[in-house]
């Protein structure tokens, strides 16, 4: 049975349930994964999934059930309708959506029609690049792909079919010398196109020798400089540091989020925009309709500095009394949606690179990076890479530097936005047990006045 007929009997059933409103998701999925450690392969495996979940929203409370055995449809149903009956104490209340009908078929790039040989070849090619390198210690290898098929029905009467495919490819490189021991790493990503992965040689060698580079690459002392970040490490910080805070589930049950995350706020300088959208054409983040059949849409969450939106799904759209933003995602059928990003960046400006740098006496340039946390609006990021700015010039590497700060002091302490958007599609995000959901983040180069370094 192919599970667009599973979709249709669930559909009909959870229009008759006993519920203010019902959905359903059916999936089918395959997927590779190979895995190098030093100079070892370590694990090769191709893996297949279908299953699917009812979720039913009764007096404010839902109820969730997923399941892989299809034989008791009904029984599901019910289930999923007793969940929400016992712990709904008050008023169902869900932005309101057209119902949807339509198919969205993946890109022509299928990664799984690649013979699994030719993956591992290309693999070992840059595995044996690496152990080229001189002190290279160790090095870690993982490669994954995909191709999904989901269909989603709800009591409204919607019944969407979307398919997608996905690549990842993470890379690192670890180099010692007396004890002294310094890492580099590449991260990769697409929408199933292999030839994104494919041909990088040359980044490879780059990212082993800068790895052993770093073994006599000085330490910067700490304190307060002018750092420009490059699109990979500004897009990190802005998906870690702010794109989190935006999500609406997090400020509806966070009290002292509500009153920083007031709508209004002046976050920035004019120049400051900062997006998530989910219909960008061809990113890792990107869909047509999110997990609820809302279509995708583009939100700003600041616009010329100020605080204008944020992330919803149909439940905190309703609750807050804003719009749904098609921000609600599920890593597979085993979970239910809850409020994710899809691809956030800040927009590009007008300066160039040069000019970003013309002024600077002394500052830092950090790229890539490895490592970070974040707590409320706190947060502390690693760069992969970082070099001395000297008189309006890119000068020697340094080790790898920790910026630490207040999110929203650094937004207001941004005082050039490069003209250079460049979107990373390597990374994966984590939320409530869901990782790694394919996000896509960016920006153009930016210019952040005393920003705090950690150092010797």
């Amino acid at each position: 049975m192919m599970i667009e007929d599973i979709a249709q009997e669930l559909a009909h059933l959870i229009k008759s349930a006993r519920a203010d409103y019902a959905e359903a998701r059916v999936e089918e999925s395959q997927s590779t994964q190979i895995s190098y450690r030093g100079r070892e392969l370590e694990s090769v495996n191709r893996s297949s999934a279908i299953g699917g979940n009812v979720r039913a929203f009764v007096n404010g409370g839902w109820g969730f059930v997923s399941f892989n055995d299809f034989s008791r449809l009904a029984a599901r149903v019910e289930a999923a309708v007793s969940q929400a009956r016992f712990v709904g104490k008050g008023k169902s209340r869900l932005a309101e959506v057209a119902p949807v009908v339509d198919t969205v078929p993946a890109a022509d790039n299928n990664p799984l029609a690649i013979p699994l040989v030719t993956k591992k070849q290309t693999l070992d090619e840059y595995n044996d690049i690496i152990w080229r390198t001189p002190q290279i210690q160790t090095s870690t290898i993982s490669y994954g792909d995909g191709y999904k098929k989901t269909v989603f029905v709800s009591s409204g009467g919607s019944f969407i079919v979307q398919e997608r495919a996905d690549i990842t490819l993470r890379v690192s490189a670890i180099a010692a010398k007396e004890g002294d021991v310094q890492q580099a790493g590449l991260s990769l990503g697409s929408r199933g196109d292999f030839k994104a992965i494919n041909n990088i040689h040359k980044q490879i060698a780059e990212m082993a020798q800068n790895a052993v580079m770093l073994l006599s690459a000085p330490k910067v002392k700490g304190g307060e400089y002018t750092v420009i970040l490059d699109p990979v490490l500004a897009g990190v910080f802005v998906h870690e540091a702010f794109g989190h805070l935006s999500e609406s589930d997090f400020i509806y049950e966070n009290e002292r989020l509500q009153k920083l995350m007031v709508l209004g706020t002046q976050f920035g300088g004019d120049h400051l925009n900062i997006v998530d959208t989910a219909a960008l054409p061809g990113m890792r983040g990107s869909y047509k309709y999110d997990d609820e059949g809302v279509p995708a849409t583009k939100t700003y969450l600041i616009r010329e500095g100020k605080l204008v939106g944020r992330l919803h799904s149909r439940e905190t759209a309703a609750a807050m009394g804003e719009n749904p933003t098609a921000n609600a995602r599920a890593l597979s059928y085993r979970y239910p949606p809850i409020v994710r990003m899809s691809n956030t960046y800040i927009e590009p400006g007008t300066v160039t690179f040069a000019d970003m740098l013309a002024d600077i006496k002394e500052g830092i340039y950090a790229k890539n990076w490895y490592g970070g946390m974040t707590s409320m609006e706190m947060f502390t990021f690693s760069a992969g890479e970082a070099y001395m700015i000297r008189n309006g010039k890119v000068a020697e590497a340094i080790r790898p530097v920790m910026l630490t700060g207040n999110v929203f002091t650094t937004l207001k302490n941004i005082d050039a936005i490069g003209n250079d958007l460049d979107m990373n599609q390597g990374g994966g995000c984590g939320k409530g047990e869901q990782m790694p959901l394919p996000v896509s983040n960016g920006s153009p180069h930016i210019r952040i006045r005393r920003c705090l370094v950690g150092g010797k």
